[in-house]
């Protein structure tokens, strides 16, 4: 019963004469769809009894009000009246044509329309609930009692009977279709909306290269697949890179900043994964490589990087960057494995700067 539970400590926000797009579209077509079905009445109960009522066009012009005031009033009064009609329109027919006739199903879709309302409390919806069970049971009681008016034959019940059938099937359709599309295109939206929080989440905002935390994950989950296989990993840092911010200014820093991602990534192809560390500071994972080809692979970048011009505001100017390295032992965690490239790195960095130490 936690379902239950649950669905009660749901919060209802505050009514107002607006209403939820889809909520609308399912009013609309549910009112479009008895305006048919009461007309379609009308004209059969006509020709199959003999008698033509006027409750049908009543039942028709009411919906027809309910239809032209949707957008001046509020989802509640909208519920009020269908279910007003709807009741009106059921007791009537059961009271003229008997329980046999089937209409009391369309209460069906007046129990749909209320759960699907995002502006009624739960325990409203339960409390409606209860009230349209009640009804038909009432109705059935009135039925037992109370024989109809017009008896009709076996043809003219199966006539009737197809009647409320396909209409009732054409609401509930109707209704299935407006709301079920909703709950996937919300569902579809979120799932978006989640994955681009995540994807926002482990971008550096500057570089657009992985942050620290997303890099983790790649490392993490290629454990996880291929633990039992080398990898290198290294850090590297931008030699003198205050002076640059210094001599030039912090947009100058940023700018060399992100052409230095754009080479990285420009050189990444599948020989590593390269995210911004923090910083003035790269971290490239290289799966698959022991600590030779992942040194060969870091002095390709370190000499990129070298020769690689840079030009802010009419001022040329050039990098170097200095890189440490460490591969996996089989053994050490993964923050042991990256203390080692880090050390390295600063090996690189007390030795004169502008290298690849492994």
């Amino acid at each position: 019963m936690g379902f239950i539970r649950d669905f009660l400590k749901q919060k209802a926000p505050k009514s107002g004469k607006e209403m939820p797009a889809y909520y609308r579209k399912a009013l609309t077509a549910s009112a479009v769809v008895l305006a048919f079905y009461f007309f379609a009445c009308f004209l059969m109960l006509g020709l199959v009894t003999q008698v033509w009522k006027s409750e049908p066009l009543l039942a028709v012009a009411a919906v027809l009000f309910c239809l032209a005031g949707i957008d001046r009033i509020g989802s509640h009064i909208n519920l009020t009246l269908y279910t007003t009609i709807m009741m009106a329109w059921c007791l009537w027919f059961v009271h003229v044509f008997g329980w046999s006739t089937g209409v009391q199903h369309f209460l069906i879709p007046l129990l749909i329309i209320s759960f699907f309302n995002v502006y009624e409390a739960p325990w409203l919806k339960l409390a409606y609930c209860v009230v349209l069970i009640a009804f038909r049971m009432l109705l059935y009681a009135h039925a037992l009692k109370h024989p109809p008016i017009i008896e009709m034959d076996q043809a003219s019940r199966i006539a009737v009977q197809c009647c409320n059938s396909v209409f009732l099937y054409v609401i509930l359709s109707a209704q299935c279709i407006l709301f079920s599309t909703n709950l996937q295109a919300t569902e579809r939206q979120l799932r978006i909306d989640n994955q681009e929080l995540h994807k926002e989440a482990g971008t550096d905002p500057l570089t657009q290269l992985p942050n620290r935390r997303a890099m983790m994950d790649v490392i993490t989950n290629s454990l996880k697949r291929h633990g039992d296989e080398p990898f290198g990993v290294a850090i590297a840092d931008i030699d003198f890179f205050k002076s640059v911010n210094d001599t030039y200014g912090h947009n100058c820093g940023d700018y060399t900043l992100r052409t230095l991602s754009d080479k990285f990534r420009e050189m990444a192809s599948d020989k590593y994964k390269v995210c911004r560390w923090g910083g003035e500071e790269f971290c490239f994972f290289m799966p698959g490589l022991n600590l030779d080809d992942a040194g060969a692979v870091m002095h390709d970048v370190c000499t990129a990087v070298k020769l690689m011009p840079l030009s802010f505001e009419g001022n040329d100017f050039s990098i170097t960057i200095t890189i440490g390295v460490a591969e996996n032992d089989f053994h050490s965690p993964m923050e042991r494995i990256l203390e080692e490239a880090d050390r390295k790195l600063y090996m690189g960095k007390n030795s004169g700067r502008d290298q690849v130490v492994i």
